[in-house]
């Protein structure tokens, strides 16, 4: 019950060429390579989509403890976790 041979993968491709013959499997394989291709390009198009998206978005704004405002309408407050 070991791997297959080369002797075995010869003749597998042998009765695969005499099935489909090279012109078919010529055709398959430009297919499939045609495939690939359109599907890394819309991968790629999909990433400048979403840099796109996201540079026209603004940054984000921090928060920060340092710099507090000073404002009569807040509340500073401090959260507990529950336990």
């Amino acid at each position: 019950m070991g791997g297959f041979s080369i002797w075995h993968w010869l003749i597998v491709l042998l009765v695969v060429i005499v099935i489909f013959g090279t012109k078919k499997l010529r055709n398959i394989g430009a297919d499939l390579g045609g495939a690939v291709k359109g599907f890394k390009e819309g991968m790629r198009g999909a990433d400048e989509v979403a840099n796109e998206a996201a540079a026209q978005q603004p940054p984000a704004q921090q928060v920060s403890t340092a710099k507090r405002a000073v404002d009569a309408n807040t509340v500073d407050v401090e959260t507990k976790a529950k336990s």
